[in-house]
């Protein structure tokens, strides 16, 4: 598989990230391991998750998908070629502190997550989402002492402003510490404004990795959303109706379904190819849950489009004025 430098830093991830959102949640145990099975077998070596995943689903705690990710790793005996990015930030117990990027939830953060990978590093340590309660000194010290402690080796951003980043990478700089070498943004063929505008510039100038989120839409642009037609029944169905089964959403989705006859692939492919041979684009986050979706994943990231094809959805989705 096709492998690219996380930023300025010398670690080296496959351009397609397995994102582990759905371990332990709507795929079990021997599912989760027979796709991480697959993602490896493939060539990649850069998976996904977060504290709180999947915190959100009842009686569940958090942390449901780093132990399926921990059990599998020491079952394969394979961490050394794995890395590994989790997150930091999210609500995580009741308490007041149970929550942000104070020192103390990263601390404690940290680690809860080395406990539940059964691994004594994480390779890139993110923070989930800005933490404007707490001084991004504090936050970036913290996330340094890891560093230096051995705890962790990279760090990165999720969801941050172009504003808000810049502030970070200006701190990290003039404090002397780690700096957020990756970001994670919501980004895909139909949510491209608010990247674009102003954090795409920031990255591609100061150097810093884009691994993106939600690269199909939720599966919106894999074609099994229909106009008109019945929802399909998933967890995410709800979300996917609301956010991206508009006019522009399904004029978008046509021009996709268009390129994948043209070129022979399916519509995931096409859309996952667009974003991962973007400018920039270190490695898109997508899951799936089986072997197959992967497969499908891996031949989304082996797909080059042609100048043609790449100006028809650039037109398709185009958010600025002509």
């Amino acid at each position: 598989m096709l492998m690219r430098k996380l930023g300025r830093s010398g670690l080296r991830v496959a351009a397609l990230c397995l994102g582990g959102n759905t371990f332990g949640w709507t795929t079990d145990q021997k599912t989760s391991e027979a796709v991480l099975d697959a993602y490896i077998e493939a060539g990649g070596n850069f998976i996904d998750t977060a504290d709180v995943y999947s915190r959100w689903v009842p009686g569940h705690a958090g942390g449901e998908s780093e132990t399926v990710l921990g059990t599998w790793t020491r079952g394969r005996g394979n961490r050394h070629g794995v890395v590994i990015a989790t997150k930091v930030m999210a609500p995580m117990g009741p308490g007041p502190n149970d929550t942000g990027l104070s020192r103390q939830h990263i601390v404690e953060g940290v680690e809860a997550s080395l406990r539940r990978l059964q691994t004594d590093y994480v390779d890139l340590y993110q923070a989930h989402w800005d933490d404007r309660d707490t001084p991004l000194g504090e936050t970036l010290r913290a996330f340094d002492d890891l560093v230096r402690q051995g705890k962790v080796r990279y760090i990165g951003a999720s969801n941050y402003h172009a504003w808000r980043l810049a502030r970070a990478l200006g701190e990290s700089e003039s404090r002397g510490v780690v700096r957020y070498e990756s970001l994670q943004p919501k980004y895909n063929l139909v949510f491209r404004d608010e990247y674009e505008r102003e954090l795409e510039p920031l990255c591609l100038e100061q150097g810093v990795g884009v691994i993106p989120y939600s690269s199909l839409g939720s599966g919106f642009l894999s074609g099994k959303y229909r106009r008109g037609g019945d929802l399909p029944v998933t967890a995410r169905a709800s979300g996917v109706q609301k956010t991206y089964m508009t006019d522009r959403g399904f004029a978008i989705l046509e021009a996709v379904e268009k390129v994948a006859a043209a070129v022979g692939a399916t519509p995931a492919q096409v859309a996952l190819s667009w974003l991962a041979h973007r400018p920039g684009i270190t490695a898109p986050i997508a899951s799936a849950t089986s072997v197959a979706q992967l497969k499908e994943l891996v031949g989304g990231i082996d797909l080059r489009l042609d100048e043609e094809a790449t100006a028809a959805l650039d037109r398709a989705s185009a958010w600025r004025d002509a």
